[in-house]
């Protein structure tokens, strides 16, 4: 079963997939496609975590995810899971975390591909020197995130 469902949060509407037991998207944004909207116990789940995420009362995700994309950007996906709430990596050390050390520029590539924004923290990769880089849902809403998990919001 293929099921879509929009959720208000306070970076904008968010939009969540669910196919075969599964969370496959999370990304900004109303568009759809041709999925049913619906409101599967996953799929309310993941509204109540991400809920509890916003309110500071959460720190990790349980649900169970199922990104689709190449070899590469699982590696690179896999490798932002392991970034700790609260803290952030450079596009460098994620490129050495997903094996390919030189692929620093793939890495931007795979973070703008991720399906699953937020619980596949790609807002958690910044810039070498620091410095906040782009983001899908925005450069206003990766601040927002930032902040929320360092405690400054």
């Amino acid at each position: 079963m293929k099921l879509i469902r929009w959720i208000d949060s306070p970076i904008g509407v968010l939009r969540l997939k669910e196919e075969d037991g599964a969370l496959t998207e999370l990304l900004f944004g109303r568009q759809g496609g041709k999925w049913e909207q619906g409101a599967s116990p996953l799929l309310l789940q993941a509204e109540e975590e991400l809920r509890e995420y916003f309110e500071g009362k959460r720190r990790e995700f349980t649900l169970p995810l199922s990104p689709k994309g190449t070899e590469f950007q699982r590696r690179v996906w896999n490798a932002l899971l392991t970034i700790p709430y609260g803290e952030t990596r450079s596009y460098e050390e994620i490129a050495v975390l997903a094996g390919s050390p030189k692929a620093f520029r793939a890495v931007g590539s795979a973070n703008h591909n991720n399906p699953i924004s937020i619980l596949i923290p790609c807002h958690r990769v910044i810039g070498k020197n620091g410095s906040l880089t782009g983001y899908g849902g925005g450069m206003e809403a990766k601040r927002f995130l930032l902040e929320l998990e360092q405690g400054s919001r």
